[in-house]
């Protein structure tokens, strides 16, 4: 069983999206918000990773590229500070790749196929044998993410904690290899917010399936996501009494209304009858409005100077190369491979 944990002043925070598409409101509540509040008290780093992005996206390349700097977009604009917090691109750390390839040697093709995380997302993306290498092997490119940062505690949600475990048993073997403690230990930091759900309610909120809501939503794809969203089925007339649970016009309300004891006395109104489906998603749709629309603005400026993004990107890089350097410098040094 994995318990929660709580971040100290001296832990060493690592975390990163895909630059797969732009961030959404699952992001949002799941992580970007819990990154802002961290990176005033804790050492942070944001690793946009490119690399990762590519593992089922190689044949089209181009939809990593031009991410990249929408994501950077998407972390400034809610509140993430680059003076508080090193933010790099995984393809920028050479160090990466390298003791991705060294840790590959101490582990087995068995354990790959047995992380649950890597099973269910072979599934969902229907490979079937037809699966990348580098897919395959993603647990130990972030294996070696976390461990080239001394990296101590890593947000995650539930589903990435089978990724947690399988990079504390790379740290063992090799720290068993060396003697001592060369790489560090690291312990999970899952969010206290509930899972977001799709807008359609059948998935999980993915970029992929077009089933969320972005950070940068204008106006009107706001209020189409909202008008389109899954509510109680048998909820037909006003007057009928409607079902709360699973509806997910109200987990969005739980998730971003600031007032909580209005949403409590809708959803009493709701489950006795008398208020509809309308009403409720007008009330959310105006909080959403509210919630998005400066970081929206905020995220078109930063586009609108893409030298500025390119500029946080290389600083931070620069800084995160020469930290994964020296843990590479060690590892090698304990296969005997620093004789140059």
């Amino acid at each position: 069983m994995t318990l929660q944990h709580t971040p100290n002043r001296s832990d060493i925070i690592l975390t990163g999206d895909r630059a797969t598409g732009p961030l959404h409101l699952g992001h949002y509540v799941g992580s970007l918000k819990q990154r802002v509040e961290l990176q005033h008290a804790n050492q942070q780093t944001i690793l946009v990773a490119d690399m990762q992005g590519l593992t089922d996206n190689a044949h089209q390349p181009s939809k990593v590229a031009s991410n990249i700097l929408n994501v950077v977009a998407d972390y400034l604009a809610v509140g993430i500070d680059p003076d508080k917090t090193t933010i790099c691109l995984q393809s920028q750390l050479p160090a990466l790749a390298e003791l991705t390839m060294f840790y590959s040697n101490l582990v087995t093709m068995s354990r790959l196929e047995r992380n649950p995380t890597v099973k269910s997302e072979i599934q969902s993306k229907g490979f079937e044998r037809s699966i990348p290498v580098g897919f395959m092997t993603y647990p130990i490119s972030q294996a070696a993410d976390i461990s080239a940062f001394h990296a101590t505690l890593v947000p995650v949600g539930d589903d990435q904690l089978p990724m947690i475990e399988q990079t504390n048993e790379i740290v063992r073997k090799l720290n068993g290899l060396a003697g001592e403690a060369i790489l560090t230990e690291c312990r999970p930091l899952l969010s206290n917010a509930p899972r977001l759900p799709s807008t359609d309610g059948k998935n999980k909120m993915s970029k992929t399936m077009g089933n969320t809501i972005n950070l940068g939503a204008s106006e009107r794809e706001i209020s189409a996501a909202v008008k389109s969203m899954y509510t109680d089925p048998y909820h037909l007339r006003v007057e009928d009494p409607g079902r709360v649970e699973g509806n997910v016009v109200f987990t969005y309300l739980d998730a971003f209304h600031p007032d909580k004891g209005y949403v409590d006395e809708l959803k009493a109104h709701y489950q006795r009858g008398g208020l509809g489906d309308g009403k409720t998603k007008k009330i959310l749709e105006e909080c959403l409005q509210e919630l998005l629309q400066p970081i929206r603005a905020r995220r078109a400026d930063y586009l609108n100077d893409k030298a500025q993004l390119v500029d946080i990107l290389r600083k931070g890089s620069q800084i995160s190369r020469e930290k994964t350097e020296t843990v590479l410098h060690s590892v090698k040094a304990v296969f005997g491979l620093n004789i140059l």
